[in-house]
């Protein structure tokens, strides 16, 4: 699916006043790779990150 078919979600601790945010991309299947991008250039460069690096990325910011 292209990037821009995705439903995208952010941080429920983001405001939405257009502060500085990524998104993730939304419905992803087990073993996918993670779409991120900036919310504030919706149709700019996105970044892909495998699941693992993704989940262990995150574990480190809730620590």
């Amino acid at each position: 699916m292209e990037d821009n078919h995705r439903a995208w979600r952010r941080s429920s601790y983001s405001n939405q006043e257009g502060g500085d945010c990524v998104e993730v991309a939304d419905g992803l299947r087990a073993g996918a790779v993670v779409p991120v991008r900036d919310s504030k250039r919706p149709h700019g460069p996105v970044l892909r990150f495998g699941t693992a690096s993704w989940t262990a990325f995150i574990g480190e910011l809730k620590v």
